[in-house]
């Protein structure tokens, strides 16, 4: 886009139409578009000028060539699988098909999958000082372009945020809220691969956060709450042993002290 295109037809002087509107006409070796932009994409059709006999038809559509991809990998199912994202900035505006590969010392894979911009793999070696290296290449009728990503597997970890948050009063105790939740469960061995849990909240409407943690057990007594004022809880989760990142939070759940029978 921005350049001219150029719309070929095979007669020599010839009409244009744009749909069922006549552009005019044109000399070999066909219709000129200066400044090409997304005004100008449609259904071209060229003819004989004086019988109108069709020669050719082009439905034309503007675009880029593919950006290198940006590529983003997380082990939220560690040790069971990789996910991988991609993103194509700028916008390439055209059909782009990808091809997804990984490669792990001299062991390389296909990365499955999940979505138009999204794959997964497994059968992964833990705590290999080998990387794994992901290659996306992105291709369209413009051109092609590719980006890898490398990286060390434990590097990578990133849990899904805990599940099932309960907020809840302690009979008597109008200081007191009782938290308990889950782990994602999308994490398939908690037992082996233990979390630790991060815990913030709010009063009211105050908006900076009491951060608590890091906790060893899917539950936390707060000791410390205003009666009578609601607090938003929210818990994020992240490898026992602090590799990899902290998940993102979960969605807020609120809840009130004990206010008497």
């Amino acid at each position: 886009m921005g350049t001219e295109v150029l719309l070929p037809c095979p007669g020599g002087l010839a009409e244009w139409r744009r749909g069922g509107t006549i552009l005019g006409t044109a000399p070999a070796p066909g219709l000129a578009l200066p400044n090409a932009s997304l005004a100008h994409e449609g259904h071209y059709s060229c003819h004989h000028p004086g019988t109108g006999e069709t020669w050719a038809t082009i439905c034309l559509r503007l675009g880029y060539p593919p950006p290198p991809p940006a590529i983003e990998c997380w082990a939220t199912s560690y040790p069971q699988a990789v996910n991988c994202s991609w993103a194509l900035s700028p916008d390439p505006l055209l059909d782009t098909d990808f091809v997804v590969t990984y490669r792990h010392g001299t062991e390389t894979g296909e990365c499955e999958r999940t979505g138009p911009r999204g794959c997964s793999f497994g059968d992964l070696q833990v705590f290999s000082l080998t990387p794994y290296v992901v290659n996306v290449t992105a291709v369209n009728p413009l051109g092609t372009s590719l980006a890898l990503l490398p990286f060390l597997l434990e590097n990578i970890i990133k849990p899904d945020p805990p599940e099932a948050l309960q907020v809840c009063p302690v009979p008597g105790e109008p200081t007191k809220l009782q938290l308990h939740w889950s782990p994602p469960a999308s994490w398939p061995f908690p037992d082996y691969f233990p979390l630790k849990y991060h815990l913030r909240y709010t009063r009211g409407e105050d908006s900076v956060p009491t951060l608590v943690g890091p906790l060893e057990l899917p539950s936390h007594t707060l000791a410390d709450v205003e009666p009578g004022t609601l607090h938003h809880v929210q818990v994020a989760a992240r490898d026992a042993a602090d590799s990899g990142e902290l998940s993102a939070w979960s969605e807020p759940v609120s809840g009130t002290g004990w206010q008497g029978p």
